[in-house]
């Protein structure tokens, strides 16, 4: 039996299709709650964190942590590993993370237009019509964000991307249903030796791939008969040392007979090879109002390889912290608005696993004493050396993990 995927614009009646076509089809519903699940299993990234890979919005850590990247690697071995079932109905845009090459898959996408998705939004769902435009949108810029991140178009509802396109304005969901569950038994998407030994490849490749994001690597990886094939889409000075890493770890995953590396078409853009280095600092947040210092500070962490973000005030600071979720931060303590200590206070009652390292020109003994009772990790004077700050920054993240490790 093939599998089906459905992928449906908001407002266009997919919870009733999925549900009638389960109901109809005896096809098991595997939804991106059960892949996430799984996913978050093997990465030990929550899935959270997980479910910001569909999201556009992307992390301003992210060239550092490819937390976007190693999300989809283990999304991608979950749902390869859930493929070797059959009789399977794939539901949302996690479906976009199967390989075309996949035969035995009936990919369907369920749209309306945008008057009558509008008009079930505020009938059927109580919604404003900004509310409406506003979940509209946001569905397909997240929708657009993945495919491009996947080299896929930009375009989620176009009908290259799928094996059916059903106008929901024009179709009941029964209809729809009995029409899925017709081409879902044709031979053209039949399970057949030569598809599931393309299952077998996907399967390694998702394999391959996890285990290099588990070294910090992010390559492009394809599988055929064992042979594993990397693409390098990022520009590295010295690639043969790059090669021969890559080669090294792939050729220990069970399963690859043979590795060969290659560069991609964005290798020569402006655009730097950064492997994910787990012993230093890669989400370090660097709250302070002196703009030069404070900028001159972040090139030079990320000069050491050190990802971080800058906020220029306390209320900016917790804000970020919300939002990007910095392992380690660096807070000035005279500031406009929220003082240091008081963000130190804020901090370290929501968000006790981030570690607080306070440096200023203008500290005393007492501000110390406050500082350090309050959780701060250290507290350190301007001017700083920037080797003593890197050191102080390492040992900070070899806390942060040391605490993740026993949670």
């Amino acid at each position: 039996m093939s599998v089906i995927t459905i992928v449906g614009a908001a407002f266009s009646h997919k919870s009733a299709v999925i549900q009638e076509v389960s109901a109809t089809s005896g096809y098991r519903t595997v939804d991106v709650n059960e892949i996430m699940a799984a996913a978050s299993k093997t990465s030990g990234m929550s899935e959270a964190k997980i479910m910001a890979a569909f999201s556009a919005k992307t992390s301003v850590f992210n060239r550092f942590t490819h937390e976007k990247e190693r999300s989809i690697a283990h999304l991608r071995l979950a749902l390869a590993n859930i493929l070797k079932d059959d009789q399977l109905l794939i539901t949302g845009p996690v479906s976009f993370l199967i390989p075309e090459k996949i035969t035995h898959i009936l990919r369907v996408c369920l749209v309306a237009e945008i008057k009558y998705r509008l008009n079930v939004a505020m009938q059927r769902h109580g919604l404003s019509d900004k509310a409406a435009h506003q979940q509209i949108r946001q569905q397909d810029e997240d929708l657009a964000a993945l495919l491009k991140m996947l080299e896929r178009g930009e375009d989620p509802w176009a009908s290259t991307l799928y094996d059916i396109v059903l106008p929901m304005d024009k179709t009941s969901p029964a209809e729809a249903a009995a029409l899925i569950i017709d081409k879902a038994q044709s031979d053209v998407v039949a399970r057949t030796p030569h598809s599931l030994n393309i299952l077998d490849d996907v399967l390694l490749a998702a394999q391959v791939e996890v285990k290099l994001a588990q070294e910090g690597h992010n390559v492009g990886v394809d599988a055929h008969k064992g042979q594993i094939t990397l693409t390098i889409n990022k520009n590295v000075l010295m690639l043969s040392r790059l090669e021969e890493e890559l080669k090294s770890i792939v050729e220990k995953v069970p399963g690859v007979a043979g590795a060969v590396t290659k560069v991609g078409e964005k290798f020569y853009q402006p655009d730097i090879y950064r492997k994910y280095d787990f012993e230093v600092p890669s989400k370090v947040l660097l709250v302070d109002d002196e703009r030069d210092f404070v900028q001159t500070l972040s090139e030079r962490l990320i000069m050491r390889d050190m990802g971080s973000a800058v906020a220029y005030d306390g209320e900016s600071a917790l804000t970020m912290i919300q939002d990007e979720e910095p392992e380690v931060m660096i807070l000035d303590l005279k500031m406009p608005g929220i003082d240091g200590i008081e963000v130190l206070r804020q901090v370290k009652a929501t968000n006790p696993d981030i570690e607080v390292i306070v440096l200023t020109g203008h500290g005393t003994d007492k501000d110390r004493d406050i500082c350090m009772e309050l959780g701060a990790f250290a507290f350190l004077q301007k001017p700083v050396d920037i080797q003593l700050l890197s050191q102080t920054l390492i040992k900070a993240n070899q806390k942060v993990h040391s605490k993740k490790k026993r949670g």
